[in-house]
C-alpha cells in the first residue's frame, strides 16, 4: 500500500499520505508522541481531520502521551475522490487502509473513534474486521434512515427513483452536494442493528452522546446500549451535536475509556 511520510519529531504534526483500496490518495495529520500505540480518529459528514472535535481530540491525546491520527475520508477535505452522501462501508475501508498502514510500521491502533457519521463508520469496521480493541461512538446514528427527510424533502425516494440524483441546496440556491440513488440506498440498507451484533464480545464499545443533539436523538445512543455486546454509554447532559459547549467532558471521557 503506498504511502508517503514525512520525518517524524516527537510533539510534532506529521502529514501522512495513505492510499485506499480504491487507488485514491488519504491525507491525515499524526499528533507523534513516540507512542507505539495510536488512536485513529474519524471526521462525521461533511466534515473532515480538520473539525473541532478532531483537533481538540488529538491535542488532548497527545498531551497524554498517545499518538494520534486524524485523517479525510475520500472525497473530503484534502483526500481524493469525490463526495458521497452514503459511503458508510466504503469509508470502513478507508479506515481499514489506515489502519493497515500503520500495522505494517510496527504501530498498534488502540482506539478508533468516530464522530457523527463515523460513529457508525467505527462500528461497521468493528462488525467486519475484528482488529481493534477499543472502539469510540461519538453521536453516531443507529436508525440510518432517521434524519434523511429532514435533509432531502418529503417523497425523496420517488424523486431520486425519477431523477436519479437530488440536489441538496443552500438557502441561496448553491448546490452543496449531490445524493445520487446508489449513495441514498447505501444509507437506506444500512443495518446497525445487524452490524452491532456481529461486534466482538471482547471489543469495548463507547458510545457517548449528548442529552440536547438535535441532529441524532440521544434515544438512538440507547439501541446501541441494547444490542452491543460489550458496551458503556456516556451521556453528556445538556450537550449538543458537536459537544460546543462540553469539549472538556467529551475529552475526559474518552481519554479515561482508552487509558
Amino acid at each position: 500500500m503506498a504511502a508517503t511520510e514525512q520525518n517524524p519529531g516527537i510533539g510534532e504534526q506529521k502529514k501522512i499520505v495513505i492510499r485506499n483500496n480504491h487507488g485514491e490518495n488519504l491525507v491525515g495529520l499524526l499528533h507523534e508522541t513516540g507512542s507505539k500505540d495510536i488512536v485513529i480518529l474519524c471526521h462525521g459528514f461533511q466534515s473532515s481531520k480538520e473539525g473541532n472535535t478532531m483537533v481538540n481530540l488529538a491535542s488532548a491525546l497527545e498531551k497524554e502521551g498517545i499518538s494520534a491520527f486524524r485523517f479525510d475520508f475520500a472525497g473530503n477535505g484534502e483526500s481524493e475522490g469525490s463526495f458521497q452522501y452514503g459511503n458508510y462501508r466504503r469509508e470502513a475501508d478507508d479506515l481499514h487502509s489506515v489502519i493497515q498502514h500503520f500495522h505494517g510500521n510496527n504501530r498498534v491502533t488502540r482506539a478508533i473513534l468516530g464522530h457523527s457519521k463515523s460513529g457508525n463508520v467505527v462500528l461497521l469496521y468493528a462488525s467486519k474486521y475484528h482488529d481493534v480493541d477499543l472502539v469510540i461512538n461519538v453521536s453516531g446514528r443507529y436508525k440510518t434512515e432517521a434524519g434523511v427527510e429532514e435533509r432531502l424533502g418529503k417523497g425523496y425516494l420517488q424523486k431520486v427513483k425519477e431523477n436519479g440524483f437530488i440536489d441538496v441546496k443552500s438557502k441561496t440556491g448553491e448546490v452543496l452536494y449531490r445524493v445520487t440513488e446508489e449513495s441514498l440506498m447505501d444509507r437506506l440498507n444500512t443495518n446497525m442493528h445487524e452490524a452491532c451484533l456481529q461486534i466482538d464480545k471482547d471489543c469495548k464499545v463507547l458510545t457517548v452522546h449528548g442529552s440536547d443533539d438535535s441532529i441524532v436523538r440521544v434515544e438512538e445512543a440507547l439501541e446501541f446500549a441494547k444490542v452491543i455486546p460489550n458496551h458503556k454509554l456516556e451521556i453528556i447532559e445538556g450537550a449538543d451535536h458537536r459537544f460546543s459547549m462540553h469539549k472538556d467532558e467529551l475529552i475526559s471521557i474518552v481519554l479515561s475509556f482508552i487509558k
